[in-house]
């Protein structure tokens, strides 16, 4: 995912060009051969869908964890959580568990704090501690983020698993007839007991059921 772990920064922060980036990396380096099973939460999510809309030819099914094909307006819930992050003073952080008080009256959830904490490294050779994302261009990115592509009346006609947390509202009944319309073939999946971070809170059942998905499309006679 480009603004993500130790994938590239370069390049605007926008469905079209992280689509456009996910795209090239694929055909290099997984799917010059055969097409692959995408998968991705939130804001990976819609670049995911992006891929498969645009570049079908790299993508055997799809994965959609907890978003919709749609503009949102989730700023109110990212805006704390980014100043948070920000505001951290990795200067004088001395460990992780130390970060993780700070952060806790900006990121109250334990679940989504922790998750969030993955992305904070140090750097034993310069003895410094550094986020490892984009941070400050995701932080001024939001109304991107939240944004969602026209498309042009394309479809993808692959196999389309669609993973809801039960708790969740960022994927509501509204959504369907957008999502049927863009991915023909798409199936809906709630998993109780977990919010928007779903495979963060519920990881057993998000797994077995992104496994029994995955199991049935590398059996189908259409993947080769």
């Amino acid at each position: 995912m480009p603004h993500h772990g130790r994938s590239p920064w370069h390049g605007e922060i926008s469905y079209i060009g992280m689509g456009e980036q996910l795209a090239q990396h694929l055909e290099t380096a997984y799917a010059r051969d055969i097409p692959v099973i995408l998968v991705g939460h939130s804001m990976g999510g819609k670049a995911a869908m992006h891929v498969a809309l645009t570049c079908p030819e790299l993508v055997a099914a799809l994965v959609v964890v907890d978003i919709s094909p749609k503009a949102t307006n989730k700023g109110g819930f990212f805006r704390p959580i980014f100043e948070g992050l920000n505001g951290l003073d990795l200067t004088t952080l001395e460990n992780r568990t130390q970060a993780n008080v700070l952060l806790k009256s900006s990121i109250p959830d334990d679940t989504v704090r922790a998750f969030l904490l993955q992305n904070l490294h140090f750097d034993h050779h310069a003895k410094r501690w550094y986020w490892q994302l984009n941070l400050e261009g995701l932080t001024h990115s939001i109304d991107a983020i939240n944004d969602w592509p026209e498309q042009d009346a394309r479809t993808f006609d692959g196999p389309v698993l669609w993973i809801a947390g039960a708790e969740s509202d960022y994927i509501v009944p509204e959504d369907s007839d957008a999502m049927r319309a863009l991915f023909p073939r798409v199936r809906k999946v709630a998993i109780k007991g977990a919010g928007h971070w779903v495979h963060s809170e519920q990881p057993a059942a998000f797994t077995a059921t992104l496994r029994a998905f995955c199991d049935a499309v590398s059996s189908s006679p259409e993947v080769t």
